[in-house]
């Protein structure tokens, strides 16, 4: 039966049909046959959905189509040009440097390459950069956007798995960092074989004159990620300061925001929050089939009959979750595999936050590849070129991000070092 389940997903996404429906209906499949009570489905789905942290994913959602809105995306952008623009293939920097201050604020991978990637790659355009080029770097640094907190991803993690969601977030920080620095090095590369000049000189007046712009949009994160490790608000409550911390600038600071784009903003939140709950409640129904199916220890004892090394166990569990990553959403991905896999790897010494960072950046990965691509769809009509100009574009960039990806694995003091220092081992 549980072979029918995953015959009838898989079939079920091959056709199109969306993963929030496909795992409902599966699972409503697999307790029709079997018999059980279908109250259970609607308990279950509730049960998913009644955590405190979750509360945080609406408001962070309404956090970043606020920004976009207020037009904090060009003051980032602007600030980032003036810091690093002056380096060879400049705008590649760039366009990673205000990943990374834009990943302060959305904590999502898709916003980060919606709301950054229109102006990063208009700009890569007009400064004579190929389209390959610039659809593959604002591509890959949208990955750094759910490392660095907030994350929304992480978020989910934290509830599935248990754990804190303050150490959660400070276990992505450096794993974040260490990307960014991958890619850098990657651009540098490439500007020198492709001979990529500088884009501007750096000039002090312009660099002060960015940041005195960039002032009022750069204390967003500051809000965060500060409210957060000193212990005044909980995550949630800071999405909620974020929230009316962004009105304030649109309404009051910019003046750029009106009653009717923010009804605007409010229906695009709500659709994607619509959503993203629904893959949420369904893939918890999915998750306890699996569980109560005893799939879970099926899986451990497979994965421990090819090998009890732990290195090899990693690479196998690294090797599963990226090609998960490629056909499921990452929400639903996390929801279903964690219980699975998480007391597999701790089982071998990977700490809840290290495996929290490995999980999220292998999904992430996943969303920069086919099959889906989901960040490659939104930045290939974004940029008017074919899917698969966006999906050669990118190619060079996964070697940074796989070296990342394999250091956080094997460095366990990459994800717990922070953690461990701000809350205590």
């Amino acid at each position: 039966m549980i072979a029918v389940l995953f015959a009838f997903l898989f079939g079920a996404l091959l056709l199109g049909v969306p993963v929030g429906v496909s795992l409902a209906l599966s699972s409503i499949l697999y307790f029709v046959v079997e018999g059980l009570p279908e109250l259970t489905i609607l308990q279950r789905m509730i049960g998913g959905l009644d955590s405190f942290p979750i509360l945080a994913v609406p408001f962070f959602i309404l956090a970043g189509s606020l920004m976009n809105a207020v037009q904090v995306t060009d003051r980032i952008f602007a600030f980032a040009c003036a810091c690093v623009g002056w380096m060879r293939g400049g705008l590649g920097h760039v366009n990673v440097a205000a990943s990374v201050i834009f990943s302060g604020m959305s904590g999502a991978a898709v916003a980060d390459a919606g709301g950054m990637g229109a102006i990063e790659i208009k700009a890569m355009r007009d400064a004579g950069y190929d389209d390959g080029f610039s659809i593959g770097i604002t591509a890959a640094s949208s990955v750094i956007g759910p490392l660095i907190p907030p994350s929304l991803p992480m978020i989910f993690y934290g509830v599935v798995a248990s754990e804190s969601i303050g150490r959660l977030f400070m276990a992505g920080v450096l794993p974040g960092l260490l990307t960014a620095f991958a890619l850098s090095t990657m651009i540098f590369f490439m500007a020198r074989r492709r001979n990529f000049g500088r884009d501007q000189k750096f000039a002090l007046s312009v660099l002060r004159h960015s940041f005195k712009d960039a002032f009022l949009s750069l204390l967003t994160p500051v809000i965060i990620i500060g409210g957060i490790l000193s212990g005044m608000v909980t995550p949630t409550e800071a999405a909620i300061a974020a929230v009316f911390y962004t009105l304030f600038l649109g309404f009051v600071v910019y003046r750029n925001l009106s009653f009717k784009s923010m009804w605007a903003v409010l229906l695009e939140t709500a659709e994607t929050t619509g959503a993203v709950m629904f893959v949420v409640a369904a893939a918890t129904v999915f998750a306890w089939i699996l569980t109560a199916s005893h799939v879970t220890e099926q899986l451990a004892d497979l994965l421990l009959s090819i090998s009890s090394n732990k290195i090899a166990i990693l690479l196998i569990v690294n090797i599963l979750l990226l090609v998960v990553g490629c056909f499921l959403e990452t929400i639903a991905a996390i929801t279903i595999l964690v219980p699975v896999l998480l007391p597999i790897v701790v089982g071998f010494g990977v700490s809840p936050e290290q495996f929290g960072v490995i999980v999220v950046f292998n999904l992430m990965i996943g969303l920069l590849t086919p099959p889906v691509g989901m960040v490659l769809f939104v930045l290939s009509r974004v940029a008017k070129v074919p899917f698969e100009r966006a999906v050669a574009g990118t190619l060079p960039f996964y070697i940074p991000l796989l070296i990342a990806l394999m250091l956080v694995t094997f460095v366990p003091a990459i994800s717990t070092w922070l953690p461990d220092m701000l809350y205590g081992p």
